[in-house]
């Protein structure tokens, strides 16, 4: 895969060298309350960094003025031409439209190169800054999804159960925006 450049990003493979802004922002609490794993340890992001670099569902997110990784989106392929989005990013970068902008890129990249007919994505309803984002790309919401998913346990060990909301957005839909 070729480097994918916006204004200020450059979006590509992970490398091994990486490890470190990966442990950055997945070793943060609050960033990845929403996902399907804890924190990471040093160790652990450093196998994951691995994994990350031989998988090719896994896009870094890098400043293109500096090359630091501030976060990363997945894309991955279903059926009928539908690729679904997810997105993680440093919290230390939120709110200055870099998600926006790597995800604006990677949904151009897929209409335009990988014939992506319909993208997807999925967010907790209680994650109002991940659902506005996918508004700000115009994607739709069309659907919640009732206590459909937990990545969590109580102290009980009952699950802590999340709604969440789908959104989408067509190829052709997306044409129509520019």
């Amino acid at each position: 895969m070729e480097n994918i450049v916006s204004d200020r990003l450059i979006i590509r493979r992970f490398t091994e060298n990486d490890w470190q802004d990966l442990y950055e922002y997945l070793s943060d609490e609050e960033v990845v309350r929403f996902e399907p794993y804890d924190t990471y340890s040093e160790e652990q992001a450093k196998e994951e960094v691995i994994n990350r670099a031989r998988n090719e569902i896994f896009y870094a997110v890098t400043l293109k003025d500096s090359g630091k990784v501030i976060g990363n989106l997945t894309f991955i392929k279903g059926d009928f031409d539908t690729y679904e989005l997810g997105y993680v990013f440093n919290r230390k970068y939120h709110g200055k439209g870099y998600a926006t902008e790597g995800a604006k890129t990677l949904i151009e990249y897929g209409f335009s190169s990988l014939g992506a007919r319909r993208i997807i994505a999925m967010c907790s309803s209680m994650n109002k800054p991940s659902w506005k984002l996918l508004e700000r790309l115009n994607m739709r919401r069309e659907g919640v999804l009732l206590q459909n998913v937990y990545f969590k346990v109580d102290s009980d060990g009952q699950p802590i159960w999340f709604d969440t909301y789908e959104y989408a957005i067509l190829k052709s839909e997306w044409h129509k925006l520019k």
